[in-house]
């Protein structure tokens, strides 16, 4: 088994899911006491959060190539990134850095694409969803995502930040996210892309009438795959 280094803490709440389902997804292929391979650096996303208010994603980036070379000197084979959003910088991150980072957007559309599924609503923060780094990876593996409307993005981002990565969830913030997936359908849009890493806290396949892909569980899973390849 090779040994996955997982850049996280962007937010704490979703590293946490991703190293339960890595556990799981483990346990479930090769059973007994198995567990993965793993090294883990968690930042702290207060630092990360204000230099993404701020613009200064030079500044983020040179962390993110850091902690990513700290990772292959500590032993990593691969590379993810636990954080849709900080995949702005992947091509910074990975500078110098010689083994490879899954990227989750190619892995979430391989997965849409092998689903047969060519129009997917987006849900992320604002910078995923109104800028063009992840969107242009979608459509260069020939998806053409749908976009929330201006209102729908900003309540979708200030949920993601003002409670989602704080680990609260509540009943009225699943219905907005519900009313609003309910509206990219009516948009147009077959499936929905989880498109960040806490979404998954408040929709999955139960309230959402499309099918839905959730970008962490197929990260996770798509990595395992590598590391026992």
């Amino acid at each position: 088994m090779r040994t996955i280094g997982i850049l996280g803490g962007m937010s704490a709440a979703s590293t946490q899911i991703y190293y339960r389902e890595l556990c799981a997804l483990t346990r479930e292929r090769l059973g007994g006491l198995h567990s993965p391979e793993l090294l883990i650096r968690s930042l702290d996303f207060a630092g990360i959060e204000e230099l993404q208010a701020q613009g200064r994603w030079e500044e983020a980036g040179a962390v993110l190539n850091r902690e990513a070379r700290l990772l292959e000197r500590g032993g990593a084979d691969l590379l993810i990134l636990a954080t849709n959003t900080m995949h702005k910088l992947a091509a910074q991150m990975m500078e110098g850095v010689g083994i490879p980072l899954l990227h989750i957007a190619d892995a979430t559309a391989d997965a849409i694409n092998a689903a047969g599924l060519k129009a997917p609503g987006l849900m992320a923060t604002a910078f995923t969803m109104e800028q063009s780094f992840y969107t242009d990876r979608l459509r260069e593996a020939g998806l053409a995502p749908v976009i929330p409307g201006e209102a729908d993005r900003a309540e979708v981002h200030r949920i993601i930040y003002d409670e989602l990565c704080k680990d609260i969830t509540t009943a009225a913030s699943e219905a907005a996210y519900v009313a609003i997936a309910g509206r990219l359908v009516a948009q147009g849009a077959d499936c929905l892309i989880l498109g960040c890493t806490e979404v998954g806290m408040l929709l999955n396949a139960g309230n959402v009438a499309v099918p839905v892909f959730d970008t962490t569980l197929i990260h996770c899973a798509t990595a395992l795959d590598r590391a026992l390849a």
